[in-house]
C-alpha cells in the first residue's frame, strides 16, 4: 500500500512537471566580471538569454538589481531600516553607498534597449524592441558597474580588512507567471528570481581567497590577479566570499561535499568533521540527496539567522556543550542553504514552508541525538537555577515559548503573511518556530512517518522546479485518510489562537466523561493525556470542538488529565489545561514563590519576588521587596506590589497595582486596559502623598503591524491625599482640605518614526476648583545630512479656575506635577542640583525666568525648537506667551545649547540668552544648567526592544 501510494504521487508530480515545463534550462546568463580592489567596484558584462515560458507576449522584462538598494534613502531597504530604528543608510554619504551604473543595454541584434528604474530603484524595467512571443527567447547584453557598499549596513559588501561578501550582486530576472513578482531588497534574504544556467568569468586580486556556492571549473593565475570560472545549472544567484585569509574548509562526506566557515574554536577540528558527517547523513535520510556540486555553509549566513535565545550569549558563558552548539549551528545553516538552493518557492509570500521544514528537522534532530537536552543547558543543574520552571524546560520547548512571546502581545501574524509585512520578531523567530512546530503538531496527529515521507517526496520530485505550497499540501493530503484541511485553513492561513481547557470531568467506575471548551473557536484537534503518579497511561485526540463538546473515554485510573501535555501544540494559554481527578481540594493550585521571574508553570500559582531599591532626596535610598505575578510571557491579569521602607523618614512607602488587559482585535481598536493603582511616598521632608487611581484606556493601531503609529484614549480618576510637615509649608495651615481629586481624559496620537517623529495629544482635566484643556504637538525630522530639527508646540487654557496658588497652574519650566506622573528626584526643590532636573512638559522652557512668568493661571502658549550643529550638539530656542489673571500677557524666550546624548533619556541643557539676559555671563551659572535623566530599567529596555516588536 505504501509503495503504491509513492508511485501514485510520483506519477502525479511527473505529469505536473510535463504540463508546466519542468526546470528552467532555457534561462542562461554569462558574466564577465572584474573586481577593482581600489574603487570597490565590479565591472560586469552580462549576456542573458531570456526565455518566455508564459502564454503571453512580453514587451517589457524586469530584472532585480538588488545591489542598487544601497543607493539612496528612498529605496525599500532604506525604508525598512528606518522602520527598525536604524539610521545608518539614511545618513550615509555617497561614497559610503552602493549602486549600479548601467553603461549600455542592447539586444542580441545590438540594438539599444530603453530602460528605467521602478519606484524603489532596485528593479529595472527593460523595454524590448519587439514583443517576445510565448516559448521564444531574446538575448540581452548589459554592461554595468556595481559600486559595493561597506558592510556596516548588512553583511553584503566589503569590510575595512579587505574582505568581500557578494550576494545578489548582479542582475537577475524577476519572475513572471501571468503577472510580474517585483520584490525590492529589504534585507530579508528573499530574492525571487528564476533559476538559471550561469557561467561567471570572475577576475579578482591575487591576495584574496575565493569561495562560492557555484562549481569552480578552472583557475588562471596572472601577475596581480586570479581568474576563475564559476558555473551552475538551475541555481538562482552566486554567493561569493573573498577573504584575506582562507576561512573555509572542505569536508567530503558520503552524502555531499561541504565547504564551511562555521566557527567553533573550542571544538576539536576532527570532532567537527565527525559532527558534519552525522549532520549530512541525517539530512539525506530525512530530506534527500542534495543535487548541486557542493554545499556552502558560512558563518555569515548563520549570523543572518542565528539560533536565537540563550545562544546569543557570549561564547564563553554559553551553557551548552561544544558539540551540541556546533551541530545545531551547522545544522540550521545547512538546512537553510539547501532549501534556498533547491526549492524554488516564492520566498516572500511562501517563505513559511521552507521555515517549517527546516525547523521541523531541527526538532527531529534534537529528539534523535539529544533527547535530554535542556533549554538552559548546564545552567539547569546549578543550585538556585535548577528550581526555575525555565530550567526544567526541554530544548525543543523553546519553539512554542518564543512563538507565544508575540502571540501574548497580540502581535502574532499568519504564516502566509508576506515576509516584508512581518514585524521583525515574527520574521526572524516566531513565525519560523510556529511553522516548524506546525509540522510537528501535524506529525503527532497523523503519524510522524507520514509527514517524514511527505517531506522527502516533496523534496525529491519538486527540487529545482517551479513549486508552490499547494504542491506540498497535495502530497500531505494524499499521505493520510484523516482530514487535515484545518492545518492549512486555520493553523497556517490565520493568526487565530489555539486555546482549550477541560471544563469538567464526570467520573464513573469504567469511564470518564470529559467536557472540553474551545476558548478561541479555532477548529483544530487537541490532544489529551492521562497521568497516574506522573506516568503517562493514556492519550487521545479530539477534533471538531467548535465551542463545547463532551467525550467519553475509558477510566484507566488516571489521577490527572492534561491537554497538550507534550506541548507539541503552540497553545495560547496552558495554565488551565489540567484537571485533577482526586477531588476538589487536590485541584487547588499551590502557591510557589520564585525569585525574579520565570516561565509559566500551569500547576502552581506563581508569585515572583525581587528586591528593589529606589531613590528620591526625601526618602533617600529606599529598599523594598517587589511581589508580582508577571511571567516571561505576557498575561491578561497582573498584580504588582512593591512595599518599601524609607530609613530617612522611618516610614513605609511603595506602590501597588492591579491591571487587566483585553485584546479586542489585531488592528483598529485592538486593546482595552483596566487598572487600579496606588502609591505612597514623600514629596518633601516629613510630607507624604498617597495616590489612588482607577483608569481605563483604549488603543488603536493600523493594519500594518510594522507601522509605529498608535492612538490611545485614556480615562483616569486621580485621588491625592497629602500630609504636610507644618514647619515647611504654608499649605499645612490652610483651612481647606489639602486632598484633591482630578478626572483626566487624554487622546494621544503618535507615529514613532526615527526619521519623521510626530506626536500630539489633547488633555482635559476636571477638579473641584478648576478645569483645564491643553494641547501638545511634537515633530522631529532627521535630514539626510544628519541634521535633526525638533519643534514642539504647547497650548493650555483654564476653562475655570478658583484656586489660590500656582500649584495647579500651567508651568513654564518645571511643572508642579500635582498628578504625580513624573519621575522627579526632588519634586519640591527650588534650589540645588535636584531643582535643575527638567522634564519636557507644559511650557518646556529650560531657563528659570522671573517668578511672575513661571506659572499661568489663565492661558499659556509656547514653542520649543532645536536643531543640531554636529552629531549630538544642538542649539535650542523657546518662545511663548504667558497670561495670568489681572495681568497682560508676557512674551518670554530663552535659548542655549543642548547635548542630546540619548533623546528623551539623557540630555543636558546650557542656557545662553533669555528674558534674564546673557545667562552665561551671570553668577552661579552652574545652577542654571538643566538635565534629563532616565533611570527606569523598563524605559531603558524599550530602547533595545522597539525594533523587534
Amino acid at each position: 500500500m505504501k509503495g503504491f501510494l509513492q508511485i501514485k504521487i510520483a506519477l502525479s508530480i511527473l505529469l505536473y512537471s510535463i504540463v508546466n515545463g519542468g526546470a528552467f534550462a532555457q534561462y542562461e546568463t554569462n558574466l564577465t566580471v572584474k573586481l577593482n580592489d581600489f574603487t570597490k567596484e565590479l565591472d560586469i558584462k552580462q549576456e542573458f538569454t531570456y526565455y518566455n515560458d508564459s502564454n503571453y507576449n512580453l514587451g517589457i522584462i524586469y530584472f532585480n538589481d538588488w545591489a542598487h538598494a544601497y543607493s539612496n534613502k528612498n529605496t525599500g531597504l532604506a525604508k525598512r531600516f528606518a522602520q527598525e530604528f536604524k539610521r545608518s543608510l539614511h545618513l550615509a554619504k555617497k561614497s559610503e553607498r552602493g549602486y549600479t551604473t548601467i553603461i549600455s543595454a542592447v539586444d542580441g541584434e545590438y540594438e539599444g534597449l530603453e530602460w528605467e528604474r521602478t519606484q524603489e530603484d532596485d528593479i529595472i524595467k527593460f523595454r524590448l524592441n519587439k514583443p517576445l512571443l510565448p516559448k521564444e527567447s531574446v538575448q540581452l547584453i548589459i554592461t554595468y558597474k556595481v559600486k559595493l557598499p561597506p558592510n556596516k549596513y548588512t553583511d553584503y559588501g566589503y569590510d575595512n580588512r579587505g574582505n568581500y561578501y557578494l550576494k545578489d550582486w548582479y542582475l537577475t530576472p524577476a519572475v513572471y507567471d501571468g503577472k510580474w513578482h517585483l520584490y525590492s531588497n529589504k534585507n530579508l534574504e528573499d530574492l525571487y528570481t528564476n533559476s538559471t544556467k550561469t557561467t561567471i568569468d570572475f577576475t579578482y586580486p591575487k591576495a584574496l581567497f575565493l569561495n562560492s556556492n557555484f562549481k569552480e571549473n578552472k583557475r588562471t593565475e596572472m601577475t596581480n590577479s586570479r581568474r576563475v570560472e564559476l558555473v551552475a545549472d538551475n541555481q538562482k544567484s552566486a554567493e561569493i566570499f573573498l577573504n584575506v585569509q582562507n576561512l573555509f574548509s572542505t569536508h567530503i562526506t558520503p552524502e555531499m561535499k561541504v565547504v564551511t566557515s562555521i566557527s567553533a574554536p573550542r571544538y576539536d577540528p576532527i570532532e567537527q568533521g565527525i559532527s558534519i558527517n552525522r549532520i549530512t547523513d541525517f539530512i539525506e535520510r530525512n530530506l534527500g540527496k542534495y543535487p548541486h556540486d557542493k554545499l556552502l555553509v558560512s558563518e555569515t549566513d548563520y549570523n543572518k539567522d542565528p539560533l536565537y535565545g540563550i545562544n546569543q550569549l557570549p561564547s564563553f558563558i554559553r551553557p551548552y556543550e561544544q558539540q551540541f552548539q556546533f551541530e545545531m549551528k551547522f545544522l540550521k545553516t545547512a538546512l537553510n542553504s539547501i532549501l534556498r538552493e533547491t526549492l524554488f518557492l516564492d520566498p516572500r509570500k511562501e517563505q513559511w514552508l521552507n521555515s517549517a521544514i527546516a525547523n521541523y528537522l531541527m526538532i527531529a534532530y534534537v529528539d534523535e541525538f539529544y533527547p535530554d537536552q535542556k533549554l538552559l543547558g548546564n545552567l539547569s543543574r546549578i543550585w538556585g537555577i535548577r528550581s526555575f520552571n525555565l530550567a526544567k524546560m526541554d530544548f525543543n520547548e523553546q519553539y512554542p515559548f518564543l512563538y507565544n512571546l508575540t502571540a501574548r502581545k497580540n502581535l502574532d501574524q499568519a504564516l502566509t503573511t508576506p515576509n516584508d509585512s512581518l514585524i521583525k520578531f515574527n520574521q526572524k523567530i516566531a513565525n519560523k518556530y510556529k511553522a516548524g512546530l506546525g509540522l510537528a503538531y501535524l506529525a503527532d496527529y497523523i503519524g510522524k512517518e507520514k509527514v517524514d515521507e511527505s517531506i522527502k517526496t516533496f523534496f525529491k520530485y519538486y527540487q529545482l522546479n517551479k513549486v508552490k505550497v499547494l504542491d506540498f499540501e497535495s502530497i500531505l493530503k494524499r499521505s493520510t485518510e484523516k482530514d487535515i484541511n484545518w492545518f492549512f485553513s486555520e493553523y497556517v492561513s490565520t493568526d487565530r489562537k489555539i486555546d482549550f481547557k477541560i471544563k469538567k470531568v464526570d467520573k464513573t467506575e469504567d469511564s470518564l466523561s470529559v467536557t472540553i471548551k474551545n476558548k478561541e473557536g479555532t477548529n483544530v484537534p487537541i490532544s489529551m493525556f492521562g497521568l497516574k503518579n506522573d506516568t503517562l497511561v493514556s492519550k487521545y485526540w479530539f477534533k471538531d470542538i467548535k465551542t463545547l463538546e463532551t467525550f467519553t473515554v475509558p477510566n484507566n485510573q488516571e489521577d490527572r488529565l492534561v491537554l497538550n501535555y507534550d506541548q507539541t501544540i503552540p497553545e495560547f494559554n496552558q495554565r488551565d489545561n489540567w484537571k485533577s481527578l482526586k477531588g476538589f481540594l487536590s485541584s487547588n493550585k499551590k502557591l510557589k514563590f520564585t525569585f525574579f521571574k520565570d516561565s509559566e508553570n500551569p500547576y502552581y500559582n506563581q508569585v515572583f519576588y525581587v528586591p528593589v531599591l529606589n531613590f528620591n532626596i526625601y526618602d533617600g535610598w529606599v529598599p523594598g521587596m517587589r511581589l508580582y505575578n508577571k511571567t516571561l510571557l505576557e498575561r491578561p491579569f497582573i498584580y504588582d506590589f512593591a512595599p518599601s521602607y524609607s530609613f530617612r523618614e522611618n516610614a513605609f512607602v511603595g506602590y501597588g497595582k492591579f491591571s487587566y488587559r483585553k485584546y479586542l482585535s489585531k488592528s483598529g481598536l485592538y486593546v482595552a486596559n483596566y487598572s487600579l493603582g496606588g502609591s505612597t511616598s514623600h514629596f518633601n521632608v516629613n510630607s507624604r502623598y498617597t495616590s489612588i487611581t482607577p483608569a481605563l484606556s483604549f488603543g488603536w493601531r493600523p493594519d500594518d503591524l510594522i507601522s509605529n503609529k498608535r492612538q490611545v484614549l485614556s480615562f483616569r480618576f486621580v485621588n491625592i491625599f497629602r500630609d504636610f510637615d507644618e514647619s515647611l509649608s504654608d499649605l499645612a495651615s490652610d483651612p481647606e482640605n489639602p486632598d484633591y481629586s482630578v478626572f483626566n481624559m487624554r487622546y494621544l496620537n503618535r507615529d514613532n518614526d526615527i526619521l519623521d517623529y510626530k506626536s500630539w495629544f489633547l488633555d482635559f482635566q476636571l477638579a473641584g476648583k478648576f478645569s483645564k484643556l491643553s494641547f501638545e504637538y511634537e515633530y522631529r525630522k532627521l535630514f539626510e545630512n544628519n541634521r535633526q530639527f525638533n519643534v514642539r508646540f504647547f497650548a493650555g487654557k483654564f476653562l475655570s479656575n478658583n484656586t489660590d496658588s500656582n500649584f495647579f497652574s500651567f508651568a513654564l519650566d518645571r511643572p508642579t506635577d500635582y498628578l504625580f506622573d513624573y519621575s522627579y528626584l526632588g519634586r519640591s526643590e527650588d534650589t540645588g542640583i535636584y531643582s535643575q532636573q527638567i522634564i519636557i512638559a507644559e511650557g518646556g522652557f529650560k531657563s528659570f525666568l522671573d517668578e511672575r512668568y513661571r506659572f499661568s493661571d489663565n492661558w499659556m502658549a509656547t514653542v520649543n525648537t532645536s536643531f543640531n550643529l554636529w552629531r549630538w550638539i544642538e542649539l535650542y530656542g523657546d518662545v511663548g506667551l504667558v497670561k495670568n489673571n489681572g495681568f497682560k500677557e508676557k512674551f518670554v524666550y530663552d535659548s542655549g545649547v543642548r547635548l542630546n546624548l540619548v533623546t528623551d533619556y539623557f540630555e543636558l541643557y546650557f542656557p545662553f540668552y533669555s528674558n534674564n539676559g546673557w545667562e552665561i555671563s551671570q553668577p552661579n551659572y552652574g545652577e542654571k544648567i538643566r538635565f534629563i535623566i532616565t533611570v527606569s530599567p523598563k524605559t531603558l529596555t524599550g530602547l533595545f526592544t522597539r525594533q523587534w516588536f
